[in-house]
């Protein structure tokens, strides 16, 4: 389909004061307006001691640990299951999310926070006890 008009706007009225503010916003936030970082460094507080870096924990990433735990635990018959209500047991099942959350441990080493990395070391170990006492 080809278009044999020509659209015009001729008296259409453009407020551009919105691009200067993006502008000015933009050279304020640039990296040559911010002073230089220096990586790796702990930075120091004002009492000479080594401030360390804060890591946020990440609320999805804590969540999908909590879900996969829960389904593990699903699987070993320790909760029932919530369609059923009944408790299942489904080893294979169980072992593939343990060995996924082992993956998942080794992939993201050195990429999580204290808690995160805490908290997965002793998901995969908890569940693996659990496992070990079922078979």
């Amino acid at each position: 389909m080809t278009w044999d008009k020509d659209i015009r706007f001729p008296d259409k009225k453009v407020d551009s004061s919105w691009k200067e503010g993006t502008v000015q916003k933009r050279e304020a936030t640039s990296p040559a307006s911010l002073p230089a970082a220096e990586p790796h460094r702990a930075q120091e507080t004002s009492t000479g001691s080594p401030k360390q870096p804060v890591h946020k924990t990440s609320k999805p990433f804590m969540n999908l640990l909590s879900s996969l735990g829960y389904q593990v635990l699903m699987h070993l018959g320790e909760i029932p299951n919530p369609s059923t209500r009944q408790p299942e047991i489904n080893l294979e099942a169980a072992q593939e999310i343990i060995n996924l959350l082992q993956d998942l441990k080794d992939k993201v080493e050195g990429n999580t926070s204290p808690e995160e990395k805490e908290v997965l070391l002793s998901l995969v170990a908890e569940l693996q006890m659990k496992f070990a006492e079922r078979v």
